[in-house]
């Protein structure tokens, strides 16, 4: 399924009820190989090529990108079937090969439109930046994901509902997107004649050097280049194409600088408000929203290459000093954590609506508390403090049930005396801050 290595015979299904969820499947496969990244890094370089802080962050921002999905469809799929429904001219077979194959074309040609359109609308990429903020390039950046970015994309698969069944559909559009975990890496490097083909860790390492708040770009020669999600004949076929060639310095041109989810999702949105706010008349609001990121008044719609600043060769990835113990517990809960929020995701059928949305809550505070503690808040022993105790009411009375049950009396112990530290340094901060005020 990582590589799209499926037979039509295997993945075609009647209905869009039995097709199995394909990317909730692979979740521990994705944390697999990105810990065998770990060790293959560690093996052939000075050090791992992975931070934990990021590492959180990525994967944190591809759970949240998932949630919505646990009290709705999704919009990509909801929107396709009203076309299929509704508007559809010809309604081809969905055991044929034929269909199947149009599916893979078609999905992943309306992925390379949408992906292109997400650079060049502001307000699109408002969306994708979320999947470029990291300044590593790793497997763990695979799954940085937006959760806005499905309120978008789902119009450019529209024209395959005219004639291709929705089950073939949701078959593809899980596949196009599994397919594009593997190529984030650095270990893999040339594929010899697959380049010409498929779309290739070499070919996204290009993709993956983009804009900023500003909207310059840190490497000219990759500017508007590589869209493509399986196949690189899009680029070559619409002139977005160029290979691999300088060493490439991965992120924002100005990074965000945080590690809190909240802030890595939605930072962008209240930032494009102001540009439009502050835009003088009509035509330069709309174009704030309408052109590309780099656009400023007077200036080209996709903004102007001779705005782009030159790599001084210092750049540094946003890294606070946070000590080993900090790293250790954060992993720690971390880890429990997404226990609780892959059981949600392969148990959603069968538990109840109150169960869903308890777990739903737990899942983003503690997203949120552990975000605050990476970037090391004031308010993080607070909100860690309220979180521990929430993961005890909902062991006490049944609602998280642990991975491996021999384990469980360890790991109330571990919760328990978390919960205790965390409230003595809350106490201790609140006390040092009366003093101060006193």
């Amino acid at each position: 399924m990582l590589f799209s290595l499926m037979t039509p015979n295997e993945s075609s299904f009647a209905t869009v009820r039995e097709v199995p969820t394909y990317v909730n499947q692979a979740t521990p496969y994705f944390i697999g190989l990105i810990l065998l990244e770990i060790v293959l890094g560690w093996l052939k370089t000075d050090g791992p090529r992975i931070k934990i802080n990021d590492f959180i962050t990525s994967l944190s921002a591809g759970m949240m990108s998932r949630l919505p999905q646990l009290m709705m469809r999704s919009l990509e799929l909801s929107a396709y079937i009203y076309v299929w429904n509704n508007f559809r001219i010809l309604e081809l077979p969905w055991v044929s090969a034929w269909t199947w194959w149009l599916a893979f074309l078609g999905v992943d040609m309306g992925y390379y439109w949408f992906h292109r359109f997400a650079h060049e609308l502001n307000f699109l990429w408002a969306a994708h930046q979320v999947h470029h903020s990291s300044e590593y390039y790793n497997l763990s950046t695979a799954l940085r994901q937006s959760v806005t970015q499905q309120f978008s994309s789902w119009v450019f698969y529209l024209p395959l509902a005219l004639m291709v069944p929705p089950s073939v559909f949701a078959v593809h559009i899980q596949f196009n997107l599994l397919y594009q975990f593997w190529i984030h890496t650095e270990l893999v490097k040339n594929l010899g004649p697959l380049e010409w083909i498929l779309n290739t860790p070499s070919h996204h390492r290009v993709h993956h050097v983009t804009f900023d708040h500003a909207f310059a770009w840190r490497n000219p020669y990759c500017i508007d280049k590589n869209y493509a999600g399986i196949l690189i004949i899009w680029d070559r076929m619409f002139g977005t194409f160029t290979p691999e060639s300088d060493k490439v310095v991965y992120g924002l041109t100005h990074p965000i600088s945080t590690f809190k989810i909240w802030t890595v999702e939605f930072l962008y949105y209240p930032y494009l408000w102001q540009r439009f706010w502050e835009a003088e008349g009509i035509s330069n609001k709309l174009s704030v929203i309408f052109k590309g990121p780099g656009w400023t008044p007077g200036k080209p719609r996709l903004g102007d290459i001779a705005d782009i600043p030159q790599i001084t060769g210092e750049e540094m990835p946003h890294d606070p000093a946070w000590s080993p113990a900090m790293q250790a517990y954060v992993l720690v809960q971390f880890m429990l954590l997404l226990d609780v929020y892959n059981k949600l995701l392969m148990d959603q059928t069968i538990l109840s609506e109150l169960t869903a949305l308890l777990l739903t809550a737990y899942v983003l505070l503690s997203l949120t508390s552990l975000g605050f503690l990476i970037d090391q808040r004031a308010n993080a022993a607070e909100l860690e403090m309220l979180r521990c105790v929430l993961i005890m009411a909902l062991q006490r009375f049944g609602y998280i049930k642990l991975l491996v049950p021999p384990l469980a009396f360890l790991i109330e112990v571990f919760v328990l005396i978390s919960a205790v530290y965390w409230s003595l340094q809350f106490v201790n901060q609140r006390t040092n801050r009366m003093k101060k005020q006193n």
